[in-house]
């Protein structure tokens, strides 16, 4: 049920082979048993899970350039959006950024087969203050307020998930009109580069 949910999300969007289709089947049915206990999403009709969760994050990495990337997920939560960009894009190292220890736990869980993920529990300040750089920043959920200390610190580029306010100029960044996330609600796909 979820593949087919899936594909029929996506149709037009983004085409998955099965064995992403597995992978991310994988990743769903751990955080819905996961998500019993700890707190990883508030969302769980499957139909939402599909469009928001995993719908809006590999409408993010659709939008992704072309090539190897390293990538940093900051505010990773239950892998939004880094666990789906890193299956669409298994030629990008993608960094998963959590400081709280109990998801940073289901994420690593999680990965365990994926190879090009690497999951990081500490806080993105701490990432930043190590002088670790990639080339894109993406997120999701992740305040405006949270990110700016650190955005233009880990990467030249950055693509976030967000509502309809518009990042400020001051997280050092020039951002790019919003992109619509297909599916409604309001959501955008902000893309900015380091001013």
């Amino acid at each position: 049920m979820f593949s087919e949910l899936l594909r029929e999300t996506l149709r037009g969007i983004v085409e998955l082979t099965a064995e992403q289709c597995l992978a991310l089947e994988s990743h769903y049915e751990l955080l819905v048993k996961w998500n019993r206990k700890l707190n990883l999403t508030a969302i769980e009709d499957p139909s939402e899970v599909v469009t928001r969760h995993y719908g809006e994050s590999l409408f993010l990495a659709a939008h992704l350039p072309a090539g190897s990337l390293g990538i940093v997920d900051i505010g990773s939560g239950a892998g939004f959006p880094g666990f789906p960009v890193a299956i669409l894009r298994p030629e990008c190292a993608v960094t998963l950024v959590e400081s709280h220890q109990r998801k940073a736990v289901f994420l690593k869980e999680a990965s365990r087969s994926v190879s090009n993920i690497w999951v990081l529990a500490r806080r993105a300040e701490e990432v930043a203050a190590s002088g670790a750089e990639f080339d894109w920043v993406i997120s999701r959920a992740v305040s405006y307020e949270d990110l700016a200390p650190t955005l233009k610190l880990l990467a030249p580029n950055a693509d976030l998930l967000t509502g309809r306010e518009e990042p400020p100029a001051a997280m050092g960044f020039v951002w790019e009109p919003g992109i619509p996330v297909p599916w409604g609600r309001e959501r955008f796909l902000r893309r900015g580069r380091r001013a």
